[in-house]
Formats: structure tokens, C-alpha cells, sequence
């Protein structure tokens, strides 16, 4: 099964690291926050720590929006910890070691191939839906800012035109 759009996320379990720690991440822990969840391909490589730390230095401007920004790859959290310990020390969100698949399957972001993730970018609401989807191919870095856009505009609960930015007049209830 592969969530979509407006359904709700099924709570789900991984191994993480976090700030230091091995830990068992759980989606529900987050119950009543936003989630951006963000999926890179592989540690250790050239555009994941620059997406990484884009959202690292963003990560208080998620915060004070009542957002937690999670991210995943299919390494495992051994490889996470080496990674982050040596080069991405300033990185404090949790990232989930999805060695099984089960969470990139869910969410659509499995390369079968090659057992590594697709870039996706998903915005969960405080109820677990799904609000927001962006996948890419592994060459193209996403843009932090514009993941905060979007966030700020779903969070305005009315119809957003394009390249809106808050202080901009929306159009009304969605």
C-alpha cells in the first residue's frame, strides 16, 4: 500500500537516530504536530548533506511552527551515526534507518533496483493526514524554503495562489 493524498498516515515503527542515540522511532509520537518527513538516497554522498543541512538550519523555523522535521534513508542507523557523528555534528531531528523498506514502500519513494529512496518531501497534518507530496530523482536537490512555504500555507487552512508567502492575501477557505 502506498499513501496518498488526504489519507491518513498508518502510525509506523523504525529504528533512528537522533542527536547521539539509537532510538525506536515512532510515527505517533508526533501526534498533534505537523511532520515534514523528508527521504534521502544514501549516506554518504554528495547532495543529501546539503538538503540535510538546509533543513538542520531551518529546523527552529519548523519548530515554531509546531513542525518536526524527520528524515529517512534505507541505511541503517549505524551508518546514520558514523555519518552525522563525522560530518553532520550540528544535525539534532531524528533520522529513521529504513533497512527493511517498509517505510519507503509506504510512501512511495523505494528505487526497487537499487534499494534506496527517491528524494520525497511529505507534509503530515497534526491528525496524521497526508497533505503534501514531492518526489524526485536522486540528482535534484529539494528546496527547504519552499517546504516551509508550503507548510506556512497549509497551515492557513484557505486557498493559497501561487507563490504565495505569508502577509499575502489568500483566497479565502479552502
Amino acid at each position: 500500500m502506498t499513501i496518498k493524498i488526504g489519507q491518513q498516515v498508518p502510525d509506523f515503527t523504525s529504528e533512528s537516530y537522533h542527536a547521539g542515540n539509537f532510538e525506536k522511532f515512532k510515527l505517533s509520537t508526533y501526534k498533534g504536530k505537523w511532520v515534514v518527513l523528508f527521504f534521502y538516497p544514501l549516506d554518504f554522498t554528495f547532495i543529501c548533506p546539503t538538503e540535510i543541512r538546509g533543513f538542520g538550519q531551518k529546523e527552529e523555523e519548523f519548530k515554531a511552527l509546531n513542525a518536526q522535521v524527520v528524515g529517512a534513508s534505507t541505511d541503517s542507523e549505524h551508518s546514520h551515526k558514523a555519518w552525522f557523528e563525522r560530518d553532520l555534528k550540528e544535525v539534532k531531528f531524528p533520522v529513521i534507518a529504513d533497512t527493511t523498506h517498509n517505510v519507503s514502500k509506504l510512501f512511495g519513494v523505494l528505487k526497487e533496483d537499487q534499494g534506496i529512496a527517491y528524494r520525497g518531501t511529505f507534509i503530515i497534518d497534526p491528525q496524521g493526514i497526508l497533505r503534501y507530496i514531492v518526489i524526485s530523482d536522486l540528482g535534484v536537490g529539494r528546496s527547504v524554503d519552499e517546504t516551509l512555504r508550503v507548510l506556512k500555507a497549509l497551515q492557513t487552512g484557505e486557498l493559497c495562489p501561487i507563490e504565495w508567502k505569508p502577509g499575502v492575501k489568500t483566497l479565502g477557505k479552502a
